[in-house]
């Protein structure tokens, strides 16, 4: 069954230098990349997306974790990535390991880089789907249907609440230009 999962490349991760390590791993599982994207992971949407952990005494360092606070400002982000392909969710879970770096096989991506740190926090360098509804929740938490090359799931059109930002010199490329709008303009 084509299914597809949202992987991240956690803070320590990309602290490690390890996303090329990591993206070759991944590419033993013959997927395809719909969307990618480096996110500043804010503390609601480190919320969201570990809603399930919320009962839990360490749920606050997760977040932690998660925001890059525990790595310093220059590794306050995430890579994500979704996968899309034949059974995407199990060969992704099989290649990023068991989620306890010390359970997971060395040969996987968080048995050879993940660690637990001392407060107990599994870093664990990177998060893959645990089932299909989850990959939908996390994939539609993480990116918008402009973000992906393919359309995954129902859209409505919608106004964006905020603005966005534009580069100050150099051409912009109006949405039309980007297949989602009218004009094409300079900006100086």
């Amino acid at each position: 069954m084509i299914q597809q999962t949202l992987v991240l490349i956690k803070p320590d991760g990309l602290k490690k230098s390890l996303t090329g390590n990591i993206l070759t791993k991944l590419s033993e599982a013959r997927l395809t990349i719909i969307g990618s994207k480096t996110v500043r992971v804010s503390r609601e949407l480190a919320e969201a997306h570990y809603r399930h952990l919320k009962a839990e005494p360490f749920f606050d360092e997760v977040l932690r974790y998660s925001e890059g606070k525990l790595h310093g400002k220059s590794y306050d982000r995430v890579f994500a990535l979704v996968y899309q392909g034949e059974d995407a969710i199990e060969r992704v879970r099989k290649i990023a390991g068991a989620t306890n770096p010390e359970q997971a096989d060395p040969t996987t991506i968080r048995g050879a880089y993940g660690r637990i740190s001392t407060k107990g926090i599994f870093e664990n360098v990177i998060h893959a789907s645990s089932s299909p509804d989850e990959a939908e929740r996390e994939i539609t938490l993480w990116f918008y249907p402009d973000e992906m090359v393919e359309d995954l799931y129902a859209t409505v059109s919608a106004p964006v609440p905020s603005p966005h930002r534009v580069w100050k010199t150099g051409t912009v490329l109006a949405p039309s230009a980007l297949g989602r709008g009218p004009v094409k303009s300079a900006v100086s």
